[in-house]
Parts: C-alpha cells; structure tokens; sequence
C-alpha cells in the first residue's frame, strides 16, 4: 500500500512554520520526493526507535527507500527560515541527523528536546523560536530589500546573502516553485497546455524537462494519480525573494 499523508497548515508561527504533516509505512517500499525550497523537520519512530533531523532544500526531485512498520512527521519550515547552528548551505540537498539521548528526547543546538508529536507541532515551534534557535530572515521582504538598497548594497550583494540564507538562488526558488505548482495543476485535472499557459513555460518539452528534474513525474502519470507517495504536493507560497 502506497504511503497516504495526513497534513495541515500551522495554526500559528505561520512566520517560521507552515505546515506539519504525518505518514506511515506498512511494508517496504519506495517513495519519490519532489524538490522544495524549505527545510524540514523530520521524526521517525522504527519499533521504539526514534530518529531525528534537519532535511535541506532540494534541488531536484529523489527517490529513496523507505523502512516497513515506521511513522514520520515532519514540520515544514518557511522559506527563509533558518534552524541555528545550521546554515542552509550546509543541508542542501542533505540531512543532518540529531542526537537522541536513552530518554528519547532530541539533543538541538546543545539542549535536549521533547520530541514533537502531530498536535502539539506548533508548541514545539515557539519553544526553539523562543529560545532563539528558530530564526526567519526579512531579506526578502519588499521593505527590508528597499532599506538595504538605500544603504548602497549592490543586488549580487543581495543575491549571496538569499543565497547563504535559504541555500539556493533566487532562480533556483523560481523554478522550484513553478515546477510543483505545475505538478498541482496536473494532478488537479488541468491539461497540460492549460499549465504552459498559466505557468509561462515555453512550450510541452519545457514542461516535460521541469516535471522530470523537480517533481520526479511525468505529467500523464500525475493526472492519472499515479502519485501517492507525493499526495502533500506542497503549495508555493510567499517568501524571501518572491
């Protein structure tokens, strides 16, 4: 049986987390993940096992195994939001695992953490935001990119700090983005020249190469809903650079 997500959107800390999801596998099998422009959260309980860490952003689309009898949720960080001591660049397209004492609780940024569950998500949230591991950058917002260029900072100036920020180019989160709101639109029913239209690609082949490389599917196979392992397609949404 195909892995089934259950996810929703945070009821508050929207600034630094969006969303929280959960899944489980039965037996065996493989799931293909799409490429994202966030970071990620993700706890997994093996047979009273818990294993913890930071996923980065992805620049393509991976597929990997998945264990048998094993639940995972995930807390979805915005995009920009930085996880000290972890600098983007240091988990894209990577995974930093964290300790978890004999008590089972996870070791971050040198403290030990209860382990968040599907409910209390967003309480776990405010407690690293609070203790100042959980940290979203302004650089992208319209107000704060007008004070930096009034203050005489050049836009490739700009462009290395999105990038030492959220791990990838400003091109980078673009082309992510649109690639997953294609997959959205197919998966939704619409036709594939209804998406190059909305979506600005050039023509099907230009399509066909993005769904390839960022989603892992092809768009036949996501309007028949041969796609379960990636049922929480994740809406683009507002961020640094957008």
């Amino acid at each position: 049986m195909a892995l089934r997500f259950e996810h929703r959107d945070t009821e508050t800390d929207a600034s630094v987390a969006d969303r929280v999801w959960r899944t489980r596998s039965d037996a065996e099998e493989t799931m293909t993940s799409a490429a994202r422009t966030c970071r990620q959260l993700i706890i997994s309980r093996t047979r009273g096992r818990l294993l913890a860490g930071l996923r980065g952003p992805d620049t393509r689309a991976t597929t990997a195994p998945v264990p048998p009898d094993t639940e995972f949720l995930g807390v979805r960080f915005s995009l920009g939001t930085v996880l000290r001591p972890h600098p983007a660049a240091s988990i894209t397209d990577g995974y930093v695992p964290f300790p978890v004492t004999d008590s089972g609780r996870i070791v971050i940024g040198g403290e030990e953490w209860e382990a968040p569950t599907y409910e209390n998500a967003e309480h776990f949230v405010r407690r690293l935001r609070d203790a100042g591991l959980l940290v979203r950058s302004r650089l992208g917002d319209e107000e704060h990119v007008a004070e930096h260029s009034e203050a005489g900072l050049t836009m490739r100036t700009l462009q290395r700090r999105y990038r030492a920020i959220t791990g990838l180019s400003q091109t980078a989160v673009t082309q992510i983005d649109r690639a997953n709101a294609a997959a959205t639109m197919l998966r939704d029913g619409h036709d594939w020249r209804a998406v190059v239209e909305t979506l600005g690609y050039f023509d099907q082949a230009h399509l066909a190469h993005a769904l390839r490389r960022y989603v892992g599917y092809t768009a036949r196979e996501l309007q028949a809903g041969d796609h379960a392992a990636m049922s929480f397609l994740y809406k683009t949404h507002p961020g640094p650079g957008s």
